[in-house]
């Protein structure tokens, strides 16, 4: 009885979930909640706050290292693997056939590749797996456009973008002058000017190409 039990303990697939923003700012609160009835061990929750364009993700290829044959991976949804068409399906294909890891995608129940095993149903899941892969390419493209004409309407009502010039001291040249003289080192000449060290020798460089010697 005990070995039967041991067995079937062995056959309990190893779950993972794998969730994804694009950025710091976003929240993943809407993805760890759609997981929640799923009992996905902390150890096997990979979350990264990254660009879909592609797989290089450090937290995503670590978690496809330790998936094993058998094992299963949530996702809530499709985009959340991915935002490029031909990587999302070649992606999708690699841990399916090559890693025999089954993939539900929580918001497409055809997704299931635990349940849709017979020629008919992967042959509708193939499908639904390249139409939402576009879709998820073309929502990517939408964005990066809108972000884009954002970009330059903002520009065009003189919004300025980037990292704001550092302004010089009024003392910069005297500060400059005891750093060449060896009187102050360039840490010390750096917290003077208020700026790191890189920046200090970035424009010191320009401002002796704009100043007259001295």
């Amino acid at each position: 009885m005990s070995k039967t039990i041991n067995q079937t303990a062995e056959r309990v697939p190893e779950r993972y979930a794998y969730v994804r923003v694009s950025c710091d700012s976003q929240n993943t609160d809407r993805q760890l909640i759609a997981l929640e009835p799923y009992d996905i061990p902390p150890a096997n929750l990979f979350v990264e706050k990254q660009s879909g364009k592609d797989f290089k993700r450090p937290k995503y290829k670590r978690m496809v290292r330790r998936m094993k044959p058998g094992a299963i991976l949530y996702l809530q949804s499709i985009d959340r693997l991915g935002r490029n068409y031909n990587e999302i399906i070649n992606e999708w294909r690699y841990l399916t056939r090559d890693k025999g890891v089954d993939i539900k995608v929580l918001n497409m129940p055809l997704l299931d590749t635990t349940y849709y095993k017979d020629l008919l149903g992967t042959f509708i899941a193939d499908l639904v797996l390249q139409v939402m892969s576009l879709f998820a390419q073309m929502e990517r493209e939408h964005m990066l456009q809108r972000q884009a004409e954002g970009i330059a309407a903002a520009k065009a009502k003189g919004v300025a973008f980037g990292r704001k010039p550092a302004t010089l001291p009024d003392n910069f040249e005297e500060i400059v002058r005891k750093w060449r003289n060896k009187e102050l080192s360039g840490k010390e000449a750096a917290e003077l000017c208020g700026f790191t060290v890189r920046t200090l020798y970035t424009l010191t460089k320009e401002w002796r190409k704009n100043s007259e010697p001295f």
